[in-house]
């Protein structure tokens, strides 16, 4: 019967133990790291420049009608609290 044990991390033997793994890992994976974010942001970048931006009228016209659209919402849910604010007094 052969007698089987984990393997200690302290001990040196024919397979590497696991900080000999991070160690070997650690310089590649932190290379591979490193370029992939390079060349995310220059993908950002060349994407940047496509973009097709919207003219000053047009940010200025849709930034008036989302204001005036959030007011009449905020305008209407005021009414319907006091419509059910009067409705639930007469309950008590």
């Amino acid at each position: 019967m052969v007698e089987r044990r984990s393997p200690k991390p302290d001990v040196e033997g024919s397979s590497p133990s696991g900080r000999d793994l991070l160690k070997s890992k650690g310089k590649n994976t932190m290379n591979n790291t490193m370029e992939s974010i390079k060349t995310y942001f220059r993908g950002v970048k060349a994407e940047w420049g496509r973009v097709s931006w919207p003219d000053k009228n047009q940010v200025v016209g849709e930034t008036i009608s989302v204001i005036v659209i959030v007011f009449v919402f905020t305008v209407a849910i005021y009414l319907m609290d006091l419509l059910f604010k009067g409705l639930l007094s007469f309950i008590r």
